[in-house]
């Protein structure tokens, strides 16, 4: 199994407690993270080392990914697995998936590549090289019906994890909110790289709105990331650090600025009004704007099949924008009604709990 990132390596997890429980004595293998790791899977690379992302990043990483790339290959060789799972991260995976065809493995591909939103040169790739692919969202079935490639809808396997862990009283106090003042979300991500580009707009853009509204800051830390890392770099007075509970911020606040990906989805599912920020290096954007072939970026409105939460991306992602736009939405109750209206009914779009125990099924069945 091969997951890049932290989505992949929590969802990956799911799948591996799976396989785990049906077949005791399964041998699973490969890249992912803690997760992964505590479900039963022996880590040859992990997570940590992969952080990186865009055109001009992966450049710098190519020879890291080579290594990865020829030690995973000997393992293929040596070890002969019965099924390769890749789990989203196309870059690595398509090209490991091509090198894994000359030695026979049968691929599924769990969590499809974005193929429907850019690089659709990839859908041939995937036709050739991947035996089956299991997607999240109902509308990519359609998609990869019409190139020929046998798909199936499996769920989304947030579903299976989604939940806060405390009430909106013990996690203040967890965490020295006050509790009696709104509170103002950020989620910025699981990857350096982009928290780099992204942390300080939202930091800065929510100060002021703090300020204004007499707001509490709460900065969701992914558990691949320390808070170290957050105090190092980024000027954080004012803000409540919260490690590895980011589903709490994400039920508990009142608004949330979100970094583009799966943590836009997850947001979405606790109908928290919220705004897509993105910010990547200016040749990433440029590159991308010339391939990216849909109208949205922010993986909730894709899924509603229309923008319900404002996009606010590269030269737009400007703090004194987002705050303008944040105190006109958190002002009129009406709009921040609706939009919450419009979030809940994303959930009901993402099928229903037991991707992961589906998943492994059809991993069993191709062994």
């Amino acid at each position: 199994m091969i997951a890049g990132e932290a989505s992949g390596d929590l969802h990956g997890a799911g799948v591996v407690r799976e396989l785990k429980r049906a077949q005791k004595q399964v041998d699973v293998y490969g890249v992912g993270g803690e997760n992964m790791r505590r479900a039963g899977m022996h880590l040859i690379f992990h997570i940590n080392e992969l952080g990186f992302m865009g055109f001009v990043e992966v450049l710098k990483h190519l020879p890291f990914i080579k290594i990865m790339e020829r030690t995973l290959e000997q393992i293929l060789r040596f070890k002969k697995p019965d099924v390769l799972v890749l789990i989203d991260y196309p870059g690595f995976n398509l090209r490991f998936a091509r090198i894994a065809k000359k030695y026979g493995v049968k691929i599924i591909y769990y969590i499809s590549p974005q193929v429907w939103a850019w690089h659709k040169s990839r859908v041939k790739h995937i036709r050739e090289l991947v035996d089956k692919m299991l997607v999240i969202f109902p509308f990519e079935v359609d998609f990869y019906e019409k190139e020929n490639v046998d798909v199936e809808f499996v769920g989304h396997p947030l579903l299976e994890v989604l939940e806060s862990k405390m009430s909106r009283k013990n996690f203040c106090k967890r965490y020295g909110i006050d509790g009696t003042k709104k509170i103002l979300g950020l989620l910025p991500g699981s990857r350096r790289q982009e928290i780099e580009n992204i942390l300080p707009v939202m930091l800065t853009a929510a100060k002021h709105i703090a300020y204004e509204l007499d707001m509490e800051i709460a900065l969701g830390v992914a558990p691949t990331l320390e808070e170290k890392y957050f105090r190092t770099f980024f000027p954080l007075d004012g803000i409540h650090l919260v490690s590895g509970a980011s589903y709490d911020v994400m039920e508990h606040a009142d608004f949330a600025m979100v970094t583009s990906g799966t943590a836009t989805i997850e947001t979405a599912c606790f109908a928290t009004p919220m705004f897509v920020v993105y910010k990547t290096s200016w040749l990433t954007y440029l590159i991308g704007r010339l391939l990216v072939n849909v109208r949205n970026i922010g993986m909730v409105n894709i899924v509603a099949g229309k923008e319900i939460v404002p996009e606010f991306v590269q030269h737009s992602a400007s703090a004194k924008k987002l705050v303008r736009e944040a105190l006109r939405l958190l002002g009129d109750e009406t709009r921040l009604a609706d939009m919450r209206q419009q979030l809940s009914k994303v959930k009901t779009l993402l099928g229903e709990v037991g991707a992961s125990r589906r998943v492994a099924k059809r991993i069993l069945q191709m062994a």
